[in-house]
Parts: C-alpha cells; structure tokens; sequence
C-alpha cells in the first residue's frame, strides 16, 4: 500500500473558505498549500484514549502513533461527511457522536494543514483498518510517559497536550456541575 499523491485535495484559507485545489503529492511536497483535515480523538467510557499506529508506508511519519482518526477531506467534501468516511474507514466505527473541539493551523516542513479536531466516546471495539498499523487505547499516564520519545508524532503530542487535555478537564468540570 501507499498514499495515493494524485488524490485532489481542496485548497482553503485559515476562515475555511475554498479557494482551490491541488493533489495530495502537491500539498505534501513543502509548498505550503493549506487543506483541511479531520481528527477524532476517541475515548472509552473508563476515559482511555484510542490511538492508531502509523503504518511504514505512510509518506508523513510512518511507525509513530498518532490520533484515532486522521484524514484528508476531499475535494467536494464537507468535514462532517469526510469525518464521517475516515472514522469508518480507519476504525470501523458507526455509532458515534462527535463533539466539535476546535480547528487550528499545524504546520510542518512538508505540509500545512487547517485541522478540524472533534472528541468522541464510543462503546464499541475499534477495529483498524489496513489504513493504520493497528491501535489499542492508551491511559492519560501512559501518554505522558511516552510524550517527547519520538513515539508519537509531533501533531499528536501538540494537539493532545494543548487541546485534548485542556479539553477532557473542562468535560470533568461540567460533570461536577450537574
């Protein structure tokens, strides 16, 4: 297997407009274009955390972990039916209620990516695709023990540690509440 660099990706600015197109080998190859993207961090009911492993083929980190789900949005495709297709691509996954976090710009030396980041809990088993390298539900403490190892990828880490975390503690928060 290998990623498809013909697959045409839409171009947007920060706000999330459409302003073009381009293919994924474009979009990857440094130039700086801005796609979107979907991740879902998904979790367990005990408050684990189900990350997959990037497979060795991949053309952008390959054999790190990473968030749950991540994927391109393709052209023509709005992010709730791109989230939709790649949770049930990569994990399997029907019935889930994603909670919209917040979107965010992550650049790297190849590529820029406007990432639309949404949370759910799922009741059931995950089951990686052929798209991932497997997965398996981590602790809070384990993430933490790994975190600056090169285990994860760097999106991750960034992500979960500013995001995910601030995020979890304000749901603990709100359920204190009621």
């Amino acid at each position: 297997m290998q990623d498809n660099a013909k697959e045409l990706l839409p171009l947007v600015d920060e706000a999330g407009h459409i302003v073009g197109c381009a293919t994924r080998g474009e979009c990857h190859s440094g130039s700086g274009l801005l796609h979107p993207v979907v991740h879902l961090h998904v979790f367990d009911d005990s408050g684990r955390i189900f990350l997959q492993k990037r497979p060795p083929w991949k053309d952008i980190q390959p054999d790190k972990w990473d968030t749950a789900v991540g994927g391109h949005v393709d052209y023509g495709e709005n992010i709730d039916d791109a989230l939709k297709r790649e949770v049930r691509e990569e994990l399997g996954l029907t019935v889930f209620t994603p909670h919209f976090i917040r979107r965010y710009v992550f650049s790297s030396n190849r590529d820029r990516e406007l990432v639309h980041v949404f949370a759910a809990i799922t009741t059931e088993s995950p089951k990686p695709s052929a798209e991932t390298d497997g997965g398996q539900f981590f602790t809070t403490e384990e993430i933490a023990e790994k975190i600056g190892t090169h285990f994860f990828t760097p999106n991750f880490e960034g992500e979960y540690q500013d995001i995910i975390l601030p995020w979890v503690k304000q749901q603990e928060i709100n359920k204190q509440k009621i």
